[in-house]
């Protein structure tokens, strides 16, 4: 990530409610402060498109964070979709192949509008609270998790999509296959002292931002937090000063 960055604007807090008033809530403090924000499956199931409109309105550029997985043709139409809805960034799952993932550009691509920037899009290659044993034996796949990244972030470059959701922990893997370019958005953060939550893949904000993650998902370090703005602060403070 170029050191011009300001990256207030490469962190991403993860909304995981299930109510608009619940976002209220949580965002009304920050205001001023976060800039990017993600509304997962949770969320979005339960109050629908309007949530991004919402978000939007509030200044706030919006991760869409569905995890498209389908066959080529129904991926295709579900971007075609999801474009209209003005998110900055949305996804698909790299274990979809390249035809889907190839498809779900071009759904998007027909989607944006005329004049308008393409939403970043990104496929998920394995999710940070997937472990060793359960790749190898639940799910069947061989190999190192890191090397099972690696493969499915190239073929994510093959399919045309901008980058990949992977923890931290592979990005300077990723970076050295795919190009510095290649984005990376790396969950899995959590600040020293927060608790680890169901993620098993995981770091520190100033250790993701060292190893080139392009941009941080933060969830519930920051929205459980007993004061929410101080812990925001102190995140980026303490990124601000590491990068110095």
């Amino acid at each position: 990530m170029q050191q011009t960055v300001d990256i207030r604007e490469r962190m991403i807090v993860a909304l995981d409610f299930s109510t608009l008033e619940e976002v209220k809530q949580c965002i009304e403090p920050l205001e001023g402060h976060i800039r990017y924000v993600k509304v997962g499956m949770e969320l979005a199931y339960a109050e629908g498109p309007a949530i991004v409109s919402y978000l939007k309105e509030k200044g706030l550029k919006v991760f869409l964070d569905l995890k498209v997985h389908d066959i080529p043709n129904t991926a295709k139409g579900a971007m075609r979709s999801l474009a209209r809805l003005g998110a900055d960034m949305v996804n698909v799952h790299a274990a979809g192949g390249i035809a889907m993932m190839a498809a779900a550009r071009e759904g998007l691509e027909q989607g944006t509008a005329a004049g308008a920037a393409r939403p970043i899009l990104i496929g998920v290659t394995m999710l940070t609270s997937t472990g060793l044993s359960t790749m190898n034996q639940e799910l069947m796949i061989p190999g190192s998790v890191e090397d099972v990244v690696v493969h499915y972030a190239m073929l994510t470059k093959q399919a045309g999509l901008d980058g990949v959701v992977a923890s931290p922990l592979e990005v300077p893997m990723i970076k050295k296959a795919a190009g510095y370019e290649f984005v990376t958005v790396t969950p899995g953060i959590r600040p020293i002292g927060a608790d680890q939550g169901d993620q098993t893949r995981i770091t520190t904000p100033e250790e993701a931002f060292r190893l080139g993650s392009d941009y941080l998902v933060i969830g519930r370090a920051i929205t459980n937090a007993k004061d929410p703005v101080a812990t925001w602060q102190s995140i980026v403070q303490t990124v601000e000063a590491d990068r110095k």
